[in-house]
């Protein structure tokens, strides 16, 4: 798996499959109170947009923060493990998804940052 592109595609599937997740979860598997909906969304949603551009394009930047803000989405895989019902298996996937795409970017970082060393030395 030294492929930046494989790597990059398989970070970026884990990304968008970590946004859908969020989505299904909040609007029909196992949605907040009406009132809450909204606002969970914004909160949790929201920051995965942020990156999104950035992560499409394969920026290293981008990759090098998302890899931070994706540990967010982490912590909340662990907490919802600790309720009942579907909480505990969507938070468990939430856990594998994150976690999928931090070794993902940070691999893709160390990949694609060795190239662009070695055509810096090779000068």
């Amino acid at each position: 798996m030294n492929n930046p592109r494989t790597v990059h595609l398989l970070a970026v599937t884990c990304y968008l499959s970590l946004f859908a997740l969020l989505m299904a979860w909040l609007i029909w598997l196992a949605p907040p109170a009406p009132e809450y909906r909204s606002i969970a969304l914004i909160f949790l949603v929201g920051p995965l947009l942020l990156p999104l551009r950035g992560i499409l394009h394969a920026r290293r930047y981008t990759f090098s923060w998302s890899g931070m803000l994706i540990l967010i989405y982490f912590v909340h895989g662990i907490a919802s493990m600790a309720a009942a019902g579907p909480a505990r298996w969507l938070g468990a996937i939430e856990i594998v998804l994150s976690l999928s795409y931090f070794i993902l970017a940070i691999r893709y970082l160390r990949i694609t940052g060795s190239k662009a060393a070695n055509k810096t030395h090779s000068r």
